[in-house]
């Protein structure tokens, strides 16, 4: 139905509008290997290659609902094993009167360990074993994800007749920029100096992330010291979560609005490259900004997930910066909680805000503006009563710009589903519910607010399939730094097959802690309050694995950090190589092409060496009826003879001219 008004022009555009979009939803959800049909309408009014682009966003998506069950059971076993969590109950036990050190300097005062037991009950949600299996099955499901796209990508190249089609034969002319260039013979002598130029422009915008998360991190410092300094109860005891939503919001609005900036720099260091092609020219600009959006987003996660709380010294010996600031800390349950906020808020606001509000807003507000200049500029007042044609109002459209920030943010997606899922488990049943509205703008924003593009052949997704690949590999190696180092998992383990006197965890948090004398703190660095709930503090308890004050080697860390030690980087290790192993077993497991299309490529393959046969041999019987002596015996025997000594090459010539 579809096919036939298309062609014959009874489809309306209002109509059009509407059958269309509810068909790329419907069909980019409940897409089969069987029923290549689905994305016929795709390809036929766009190109094959926005029909690849629908497939690999049906795909995907598909491939989010197991991810998004697994992860609601790693959340709910984490919800239904809070209360039975042992350290957690430790710290929250009513009759816990350690008392912690003080947080910062001079303005936060001694606590008791029980204060943290939200905290403490909070990364149990997401600190778990379920969490490692959970790591594990994300990085198979990743493997699965890269095999079946390809099998589908196949699949799609054979119905599509596209098999033999190479994109070098379209996209190897050279652009009229780079042939400008070599005209003018500036190519070389600018050659260096942009290198230079380029080289300065990167670290300069990488220096810009580091440099706001370095301003964010000094923004969290001096917050917390003020509102530790409030004469509001609630204020001082609600202090962490104020500072950890407030800065993770920071963040959000940073990675917005830099996103857009390194989209133009990027697009400004490729012209200044001048690559010859323009498919050269598209896989750098799309390399450039992978990497630039890439480190805007995922700076501030790998700060709270690898650095933050790893260098801050201990009480009497802080590391500052300034000389004022000194560095945070993690809360007494780890930093994977604030690795939680930290992912869910940016992941959340990119997608909410950038991917769905900018994306049919920003389209909508050029299109006003370009209306509204055109009215003024052309438009006659006799002009402006009659109703506008199909054509004029499309050129009100805004102008295709591409794939990229369609693939951009499925890719950067896909790198806050995979990279660190040991954190938080849910991202994928928030990417499965993002994707489903995305469909659903995605097909709208194509049909009713940018021009129609120009249909473009491709046999495939280009380069961001590599892209896919080198997210799932790194993401091998981040989750298991995650579960070693951010976690206490690895601790856990060692306390519980070493150091417990009944291979219980019973006494973990008291074992990860240890002793400080408050009389060795610095001058000036020492609470203003010397007593904690009417009692002189004389000793204060500290989260690290350090020799207690009355000891011949008082403060230095002791055997149990570096049993610890090595058992998180042999942990690392193991993960790495086993995950990896299994990922290429699956790899090797699930064949590139499905078994009926090779079937059918080799059946397809036997006729035409048959019709190459009977061609050859209907040529010799030709050539023989022509001669005119001796022509009965070489009608008999000829044709055989010569049909088996056909050279190779000259059937290779034939085939190509076929």
């Amino acid at each position: 139905w579809f096919e036939s008004n298309i062609s014959d022009g009874g489809l309306t555009a209002k109509t059009f509008d509407l059958h269309f979009t509810l068909y790329i939803f419907y069909s980019t959800l409940f897409y089969s290997d069987s029923e290549i049909v689905v994305f016929f309408l795709c390809r036929k009014y766009f190109g094959e290659k926005i029909g690849l682009y629908f497939a690999w966003l049906g795909l995907y998506t598909q491939m989010l609902i197991p991810a998004s069950l697994v992860g609601v059971i790693v959340f709910l076993y984490g919800c239904a094993t809070v209360d039975n969590n042992i350290p957690s109950m430790e710290i929250c036990h009513p009759r816990n009167n350690i008392t912690m050190c003080p947080l910062c300097d001079r303005a936060c005062n001694y606590w008791k360990l029980k204060e943290a037991c939200g905290t403490a009950r909070a990364s149990h949600l997401f600190d778990n074993p379920a969490t490692v299996f959970f790591s594990i099955f994300m990085a198979l499901w990743a493997a699965m994800f890269m095999e079946h796209w390809k099998r589908r990508q196949m699949r799609l190249n054979y119905e599509w007749d596209l098999t033999g089609f190479e994109e070098e034969e379209v996209s190897d002319h050279p652009r009229a920029e780079y042939e400008l260039c070599v005209m003018q013979k500036s190519l070389k002598k600018e050659h260096k100096t942009q290198k230079v130029l380029i080289a300065y422009c990167w670290v300069f915008t990488i220096g810009v992330t580091f440099a706001i998360v370095f301003g964010v991190i000094l923004y969290r410092i001096s917050i917390t010291a003020a509102l530790h300094m409030s004469n509001n109860p609630t204020t001082r005891s609600n202090v962490r979560l104020m500072v950890k939503t407030t800065a993770a919001i920071i963040n959000l609005v940073v990675i917005l609005i830099l996103d857009e900036v390194y989209g133009a720099v990027a697009r400004w260091l490729t012209v200044l490259e001048v690559p010859k092609t323009d498919k050269s020219f598209e896989e750098r600009l799309i390399f450039k900004t992978f990497i630039l959006k890439f480190v805007n987003a995922f700076t501030p996660i790998i700060y709270i997930a690898f650095f933050r709380g790893r260098l801050v010294g201990r009480p009497g010996s802080y590391l500052y910066v300034f000389e004022s600031y000194r560095l945070e800390e993690c809360a007494h349950g780890g930093c994977l909680m604030e690795l939680c906020i930290q992912l869910s808020i940016t992941m959340l606001g990119k997608q909410l805000i950038q991917n769905n509000l900018f994306e049919i807003g920003i389209p909508k507000l050029k299109k006003l503006i370009r209306y509204i200049k055109s009215k003024r500029r052309s438009f006659q007042e006799e002009e402006r009563e009659k109703k506008l044609q199909r054509y004029e109002t499309d050129h009100f459209l805004e102008p295709f710009a591409g794939l990229t920030p369609e693939y951009m943010e499925m890719i950067i997606q896909f790198g806050f589903v995979t990279l660190f899922v040991a954190s938080f488990p849910l991202a994928p049943l928030f990417a499965l519910l993002n994707n489903i509205i995305e469909i659903r703008l995605d097909a709208k924003k194509f049909v009713a607010e940018l021009r129609r593009p120009v249909a473009a052949r491709a046999k495939d997704i280009g380069i961001w399939y590599n892209l896919l690949r080198g997210v799932a590999k790194v993401a091998v190696i981040i989750n298991a730094f995650v579960i070693s180092f951010t976690s206490d998992f690895i601790p856990r383990l060692v306390y519980q097959y070493m150091y417990s006197p009944d291979g219980s965890m019973h006494g973990f948090v008291n074992h990860t802690m240890s002793y400080f004398n408050v009389s060795d703190f610095q001058d000036g660095k020492e609470p203003m309050d010397p007593q904690h709930l009417g009692y002189q503090v004389e000793m204060c308890r500290y989260k690290d694995y350090r020799e207690p004050p009355w000891s011949n080697t008082p403060y230095v860390v002791s055997k149990e950090f570096w049993a610890v030690l090595a058992a998180r980087l042999a942990f690392v290790i193991v993960f790495q190589n086993v995950v990896m192993l299994m990922s290429d077993i699956v790899d090797w497991l699930i064949p590139d092409i499905p078994k009926d299309i090779s079937l059918q490529i080799h059946k397809e393959k036997i006729l035409m060496v048959e019709l190459f046969m009977k061609e050859e041999q209907g040529k010799m019987q030709f050539i023989d009826s022509m001669t005119p002596c001796h022509g009965k015996e070489r009608n008999n025997h000829a044709p055989i003879a010569r049909s088996r000594s056909i050279p190779h090459t000259h059937s290779h010539t034939h085939a190509n001219n076929f």
